[in-house]
């Protein structure tokens, strides 16, 4: 069980959509070829969309729970995840809109489309993700970007320099867009650390593109 979202009156009346990125997008550069963009309320209609993803089952999104060894223990993981490919059916037909959105803003220089969704449901203030980069497949090796969108509650996304120096953290929530470009994945690490305020539950939809987890 967790808490429900506190909705936005705003937000109920809209539609659920997509915004124009072209002269909204806010670029932060960091150190080593790294940057962060940030589009505050890129999906219109949020609460819309979360109670939609929420449903579960063929309505909604599949969440499931994951198992992974840690400090040679086997522990469960502090959130809910599920991951669609390109091909797959994806849960709403507005993620597919902002995949082709972000795929034609980033064309230029990303050079090529975003193709996967993964998805985490961070129920409470108790569900995190620990510091990391996402290093599976060709970021390990070579600049890419990874498109954040964020609905719900919300919660803090903070990065620090790989080997340390000073940090940053963003609060990200209710239709909010945060993508990490250049360097990030390998120069960078990013979380969303633990909190012992009330919050409310929090969807993170993550597209990327081919090979790159």
């Amino acid at each position: 069980m967790f808490a429900g979202l506190q909705g936005s009156l705003l937000d109920q009346v809209e539609e659920v959509g997509v915004r124009p990125l072209v002269g909204a997008v806010r670029r932060t550069e960091l150190t080593r070829g790294a940057w962060v963009d940030l589009r505050p309320g890129f999906i219109t209609g949020a609460d819309e969309l979360f109670s939609r993803l929420m449903l579960g089952g063929s309505a909604g999104v599949d969440w499931q729970g994951e198992r992974r060894v840690m400090w040679d223990k086997e522990v469960t993981t502090p959130r809910l995840l599920r991951f669609y490919r390109g091909d797959e059916r994806w849960p709403d037909p507005v993620m597919r809109d902002a995949q082709r959105a972000l795929s034609d803003h980033y064309a230029p220089e990303l050079g090529e489309p975003f193709t996967t969704a993964g998805m985490c449901l961070y129920r409470d203030g108790r569900d995190s993700v620990a510091w990391h980069g996402d290093k599976e497949g060709r970021s390990s090796t070579k600049d890419t970007m990874i498109a954040i969108v964020s609905i719900g509650s919300p919660r803090t996304l903070a990065l620090r320099p790989v080997g340390g120096g000073q940090s940053l953290r963003f609060q990200i929530g209710h239709g909010d867009l945060l993508v990490m470009g250049g360097s990030c994945q390998r120069t960078w690490e990013h979380a969303v650390p633990k909190t012992t305020k009330s919050v409310g539950p929090r969807i993170s939809i993550q597209f990327r593109p081919y090979d790159v987890r």
